[in-house]
């Protein structure tokens, strides 16, 4: 029996996980919630969604097993914590809330009413992560990491003539680090696990939104950076630094292309100094891969799954971020 899911929000990553979702088998786009009707008709209409709300009462009693959040970020808590309460499985967009206690809170309700919890963060579930752990061994000890996501977003042009879009909008919990930095973050804790320091420098725009900023993270024996703005782009990769070697990710939170480079005098079989592209082939939208995991977590009612810790342990970095770079909702 296919999973009814029921979305909050019809932006452009929510046309992505309805393109996402038709691919999997066992997803059914059940309804839609907006708060204008018109909104919601038009994104129904588009994709093919049976059901349009303007309640939410009305939309979580309609049915749906679950829902899938995709409104800002000053939103997620509350809107997660009332479909939990109601016994639905819900997806949350990262990042899944906006501080540690929203996010606490939200797990505990998870488990007090026996339903999965799962932030929809794309490099948790992408194959791509995988291979690049299992490769990790080639490039020796590990002795600096550093992801980088700068991406110009195209409503920055809307602020640069004065008007200011929710994207750029701190006061619905919105930041660059939130929206983008979260990838870098998230996915050196996936790896490597939460860090034992954390220093952070923000850019701020005149509205006193974070555009852009660095965090380094402090390790036993390494040390990582998240590189990341909204207000600039870069072509510069992602690299693991390792005593042997490096691996090259082109894109932090959708790889397309994966590289090892070991250097000279190693005993791989490469010749030294020469890059190898590691197996891995892309997929247009991987967000099938979160979609799958997250029906696979139902069927299964893992409640206590892995995912959980690393988005506690992303969100208290992202806390502390948040402290040391003066970045305020």
């Amino acid at each position: 029996m296919a999973l009814k899911i029921g979305m909050i929000g019809t932006n452009f990553i929510s046309d992505d996980f309805c393109e996402a979702a038709s691919q999997v088998s066992g997803a059914e786009l059940y309804a839609i919630y907006s708060r204008k009707q018109e909104t919601g008709g038009a994104f129904a209409a588009k994709h093919g969604i049976p059901r349009v709300y303007t309640d939410y009462d009305e939309f979580l009693d309609s049915g749906l097993d679950a829902v899938y959040v995709a409104s800002p970020n000053s939103a997620h808590c509350s809107q997660t914590l009332k479909a939990l309460n109601r016994k639905k499985h819900v997806l949350c967009e990262k990042v899944i809330a906006v501080n540690e206690r929203e996010v606490l809170s939200m797990i505990d309700s998870a488990r007090e009413n026996n339903v999965i919890l799962l932030e929809a963060m794309r490099p948790d579930f992408d194959p791509a992560y995988d291979l690049i752990e299992k490769n990790l061994p080639r490039i020796g000890k590990l002795r600096r990491a550093s992801f980088e996501f700068c991406q110009y977003s195209s409503r920055y042009d809307s602020f640069r003539e004065g008007v200011i879009q929710n994207a750029f909008d701190p006061a619905l919990g919105n930041a660059a680090v939130m929206d983008i930095g979260v990838y870098c973050i998230h996915s050196l804790v996936r790896l490597f696990g939460a860090p034992k320091n954390v220093k952070a420098i923000s850019t701020k725009l005149s509205n006193g939104f974070d555009g852009s900023g660095i965090v380094l993270m402090e390790y036993d024996d390494m040390t990582a950076e998240a590189v990341y703005s909204k207000i600039a782009v870069s072509v510069t990769p992602s690299v693991l630094q390792g005593e042997d070697g490096s691996i090259i990710i082109d894109y932090i939170s959708k790889p397309e292309s994966i590289s090892l480079r070991l250097r000279e005098g190693s005993r791989d079989t490469l010749a030294g100094g020469r890059t190898e592209k590691l197996p891995y082939t892309p997929v247009k939208n991987n967000m099938t891969f979160e979609i799958q995991e997250f029906l696979r977590l139902v069927e299964n009612k893992e409640v206590d799954h892995k995912y959980l810790k690393y988005s506690l342990d992303t969100i208290r970095i992202l806390d502390e971020v948040k402290r040391q770079a003066g970045i305020r909702f």
